[in-house]
């Protein structure tokens, strides 16, 4: 892929910029990307951070790579069906969390690729396990936490290789 745009959704208690996102940044911006991060900090509620995912993507031109985090999995795939997306790399989506199962949503038709931890205590594997078959989405189950930072080395290769196939 060599033109387009790649838009970053940080998880639950992360930042628009932390190292993951600056990183997988890096991976893009060398695949000739643009680059966007979402700030949803002071936005708790997951519905507001799909209309705020939403309002950002409605001023951008042209097919989206849409990269969320935990929660920030979650809204992009949400906002998937509602924007022109080319594909969705997803680390540890927060699917089927305990008491918002019925809100776990129902991706776009495109290339999905998840990065998930077997060590998560925040989104069990399994989660990512069932929703990657029910959606036929690429799953890559690492040695590592919820956060993955350990790892970004292994995340950025796995983007770059996903961002090589569009």
């Amino acid at each position: 892929m060599s033109t387009g745009r790649i838009v970053f959704s940080h998880g639950k208690d992360g930042e628009p910029w932390g190292a993951k996102i600056l990183a997988m940044a890096e991976v893009a911006r060398r695949r000739g990307l643009d680059v966007e991060s979402v700030d949803y900090r002071g936005i708790e509620d997951p519905a507001l951070r799909v209309q705020r995912l939403l309002d950002v993507c409605a001023g951008l031109a042209g097919e989206l790579v849409l990269v969320g985090s935990s929660l920030g999995g979650h809204v992009a795939a949400a906002v998937s069906t509602q924007v022109p997306v080319r594909g969705m790399f997803l680390l540890a989506p927060a699917f089927y969390m305990p008491g918002f199962e019925q809100y776990t949503p129902r991706p776009a038709s495109c290339p999905i690729a998840i990065v998930h931890g077997w060590n998560d205590d925040v989104v069990p594997p399994e989660n990512s396990i069932r929703w990657a078959r029910e959606h036929k989405a690429t799953l890559h189950l690492i040695d590592s936490d919820h956060r993955l930072t350990a790892n970004i080395e292994d995340v950025c290769a796995l983007l770059d290789m996903f961002l090589g196939r569009l």
